[in-house]
């Protein structure tokens, strides 16, 4: 799977929005909101074929976890993954 091309993170303030530059008006009824981690993920995948795997790898190397917390990742990771595809935000293959 990849993120879409078209949108970016941008942070506004202490938040993290996904945006479409392109958008000529801003249509403030999808406005996409990150945490500090899911916004640092984002940056990690953007252009990047990726995987549920590569996601929990990417967050076991960054938070410098355990295997022991190897399924609670993997649990989280895939619930990040079904939000952007419930919200149309991965690129249709």
């Amino acid at each position: 799977m990849r993120l879409r091309k078209d949108l970016e993170v941008r942070q506004v303030g202490e938040d993290y929005v996904i945006i479409e530059p392109d958008q000529g008006m801003m249509d403030f009824s999808k406005v996409y909101t990150l945490n500090e981690t899911a916004a640092w993920l984002w940056n990690s995948l953007k252009n990047t074929d990726f995987t549920v795997d590569d996601v929990v790898k990417l967050l076991m190397e960054e938070y410098e976890l355990s295997d022991n917390d190897h399924k609670t990742v993997e649990a989280d990771a895939e619930n990040l993954i079904a939000i952007f595809k419930k919200n149309n935000l991965l690129a249709e293959d």
